[in-house]
């Protein structure tokens, strides 16, 4: 009777090691921020703790909720290169899984060959030339090590955080675009604004330069005041100038994120200047907690796979110290003719175990392990710095938003008081009390500050929009609305 080379003992040895492994058990790494946000106010602070909606489960057509913005946003998720490369990274990240998962199992093969040969005369027994046939079929698989240290599902644990950390890659990248296109429409409405203001500056100083010039040709104005009115043209020609040529460049700039043209009709007219207007654009969302911003910033998840993967990488490092059994074994027929193949008594096996261990190796193995907990380390310092530069980033929207309102509200004063100004200038020149010069300067005065108030308007906006992305929300497409709805468009070309 023909024994098999390893007794059941052995086997069950064999398969209970073979749910050990070396890889390290991993315990996340404690926050190395404050408990709350640097720049938060304590309402804020107290509305984030207790905030019905998670900042992830709000979509971003809830944070985003101008109607026109939606379609140009829907348009770059389609279209987006960068969004595109992102999304295939992770199929190339999913099937280099699924080759590593495979190597758990036993690559089976089935093979049938033929072989001939002729024994000259002299050799043959029978006096006479002889060809002999072999014919043979069979299924086995060669070379599959048995996993005993972990070595295979280390490195099978580890592809797996790859995978994961590129769908966290391809998130962010999703969130980042969503709020990159964001500022831009919003940047084009600015700009569009102020190309408006310089060509409205440029007609009104024209019309004021020419009324100079006939008071010139009458006697009435002297020489220098046609001069100065004549400056306040020129600048405002080179602003329309400057502002029409960045008009269209924030337009090719929109256009490369989207990754297809922008129908005018979506293209926006003007940022709006109303508290109600502004809700119709982008909604208000709370800051939370910097605990929960572990669980949805996905470059910080991101950095955590990595982390997790480089962990799992050690223990592969660390099985290279044992010995590796692989076994192969075939099973099948062999005939000296094909019609005998398959019949009784022409079976065959083969089954060839075999061990190895690491004997010398000049230290290689020992620097792999040094090598795979050094680039734990480093993972660790990304992940540390990761939820560093995510803190300080929201707390620094945070402390920008609870100034922009004050900023706001001082500038459109300002603009006020300078339009105040200018017409009083205006009128004191006309009357002959004081020199177009303070006239002059009152109109530079009241056209800057009608410019950062629109730079004003455009700051608070992209403050929503870069709160947005610090926080790491609203990426998914249709999910609970708790936030405001839109009360009316953003203006846009009709």
């Amino acid at each position: 009777m023909t024994r098999f080379p390893f007794s059941p003992a052995a086997l069950a040895l064999a398969a209970m090691l073979a749910g050990c492994t070396l890889m390290p058990a991993y315990q996340r790494p404690a926050a190395p921020v404050p408990a709350a946000f640097a720049g938060a106010s304590g309402a804020e602070a107290a509305g984030g703790a207790q905030a019905s909606t998670p900042v992830a489960e709000i979509g971003w057509r809830d944070v985003f909720t101008d109607p026109s913005l939606q379609r140009v946003i829907d348009m770059a998720l389609a279209n987006n290169r960068d969004l595109r490369v992102a999304i295939l990274n992770i199929e190339k990240a999913r099937a280099q899984y699924r080759v590593q998962d495979a190597a758990l199992f036993p690559t089976v093969k089935a093979s049938g060959s033929e072989s001939a040969s002729r024994t000259p005369a002299d050799l043959s027994s029978t006096g006479q030339p002889l060809v002999s046939h072999t014919y043979s079929a069979t299924l086995g698989f060669s070379a599959y090590e048995l996993d005993l240290f972990g070595r295979v599902r280390s490195l099978n644990e580890q592809a797996l955080e790859e995978y994961f950390s590129t769908a966290e890659a391809r998130r962010s990248s999703q969130i980042s675009l969503i709020a990159e296109i964001a500022t831009a429409y919003l940047t084009l409405a600015a700009d569009q604004d102020l190309l408006r203001l310089a060509q409205d500056t440029l007609a009104s100083q024209s019309d004021t330069y020419r009324l100079n010039q006939r008071s010139y040709e009458l006697g009435t104005a002297s020489r220098l005041t046609l001069r100065q009115s004549q400056t306040s043209v020129d600048s405002a020609r080179v602003d329309v100038e400057r502002y029409t040529a960045q008009v269209a460049q924030d337009r090719n700039a929109l256009v490369l994120l989207v990754g297809a043209g922008v129908p005018d009709e979506l293209l926006p007219r003007s940022l709006p200047d109303t508290a109600a207007a502004n809700a119709s654009v982008l909604a208000t969302i709370p800051a939370g907690l910097p605990s929960d911003l572990l669980q949805r910033r996905p470059d910080i998840l991101q950095a955590e796979h990595d982390l997790k993967a480089a962990n799992a990488n050690i223990g592969a490092a660390r099985a290279a110290f044992f010995p590796t059994i692989s076994l192969t074994a075939t099973a099948g027929s062999s005939s000296a003719s094909l019609s005998g193949l398959f019949k009784g008594g022409s079976g065959i096996w083969n089954f060839g175990p075999q061990i190895t261990l690491p004997i010398f190796d000049g230290g290689a193995n020992r620097a792999n392990l040094d090598i795979a907990r050094t680039s734990r380390d480093i993972s660790l310092a990304q992940y540390e710095k990761a939820i560093q530069t995510a803190f300080r980033e929201v707390s620094d929207a945070l402390a920008q938003r609870g100034t922009l309102g004050r900023q706001l509200e001082a500038q459109q004063s300002l603009v006020d008081a300078t339009a105040d100004s200018y017409q009083l200038a205006t009128a004191r020149f006309r009357r002959g009390v004081d020199s177009y010069l303070n006239v002059l300067d009152a109109q530079r005065s009241l056209y800057t500050a009608q410019q950062n108030l629109i730079n004003t308007r455009l700051s608070r906006f992209t403050n929503l929009a870069t709160f947005y992305k610090t926080l790491g929300g609203g990426w998914v497409e249709t999910t609970n609305t708790s936030v405001a709805p839109a009360t009316a468009p953003l203006a846009t070309h009709s």
